[in-house]
């Protein structure tokens, strides 16, 4: 089986306070795009996780090896399945790479062991692994709130003109959310959610400002896409990546990766993009 599991964008993200637990409470828009890593799946004599990315570690550290040992647990099956991940979704750029893995391999699981699990279920186990995940259950455009676990469902949004920027290295997501001071902007995430499902994204990040401390050149870099000529150019979740929306035909900068992009969507089946 081969699955193709994609990246995601948080076209707005307010942080509203920290909680009793230690997590901060957000509404964010989410959003699956068509830049995505490819899955691939079959019975084995023995369970094996490959990467096409030798810097990612293929231990129980790893997403997909967390979300095929929690699907065991949760239901006792038992068939070795060897899994090789191609990896297209850049690292620490707040893209969710990981958190798609995670989704795609429960999704993946569920369908060769035959058992017929609800999605909602599946959500809810990987919600265990990381709070973006949940989101890749939705239709592929979703309303996030709590810590990003309880996810709504929404129709498509309308088409924009779409890069990604993201520049060398990346910063810990820990280290962020603990330079971050909660409501640092009175904007109400309703209404930002509002304008966006009637085509206008409002470039909207809390987190940007604790990244932006941590590393200046973040907010260098998101002044020199402003002056390539885009619209809006925003941090996705806590960085280093931007999506940056705008008619610019082959952006470049010093040092800077750029891909192309754009929104995607999914049916009752997993996503889908060749």
């Amino acid at each position: 089986m081969k699955l193709f599991s994609p990246a995601k964008l948080n076209l707005f993200f307010r942080v509203l306070n920290k909680r009793a637990d230690g997590f901060h409470e957000i509404a964010s828009l989410m959003q699956a795009i068509t830049l995505g890593d490819t899955l691939h799946f079959k019975e084995s004599h023995q369970d094996h996780l490959t990467c096409s990315d030798p810097t990612i570690p293929v231990n129980e550290k790893n997403f997909i090896h967390k979300a095929r040992a929690l699907f065991r647990k949760e239901t006792g099956f038992k068939t070795p399945i060897a899994i090789h991940a191609e990896k297209k979704i850049p690292a620490e750029g707040g893209f969710g790479g990981g958190s798609g893995n995670i989704a795609t391999t429960l999704w993946a699981l569920n369908q060769i062991s035959g058992m017929d699990i609800g999605e909602e279920t599946l959500r809810t186990w990987a919600a265990e692994i990381s709070s973006d995940a949940p989101f890749f259950f939705s239709t592929g455009t979703a309303y996030a709130t709590g810590r990003g676990e309880k996810v709504f469902s929404l129709p498509p949004l309308e088409k924009k003109d779409l890069f990604l920027a993201k520049p060398e290295g990346g910063l810990s997501t820990p280290l962020v959310y603990q330079h971050c001071a909660p409501n640092v902007n009175d904007i109400d995430p309703k209404i930002l959610l509002g304008n966006a499902i009637a085509g206008k994204i409002e470039g909207v990040n809390d987190l940007e400002y604790a990244a932006f401390a941590l590393r200046p050149d973040l907010w260098e870099l998101k002044e020199g896409l402003i002056n390539l000529g885009f619209e809006t150019v925003v941090m996705t979740g806590s960085g280093t990546g931007f999506y940056c929306i705008g008619p610019i035909e082959n952006p470049s900068l010093p040092g800077i990766h750029f891909w192309k992009t754009s929104y995607l969507s999914r049916g009752d089946q997993w996503y889908a993009f060749s």
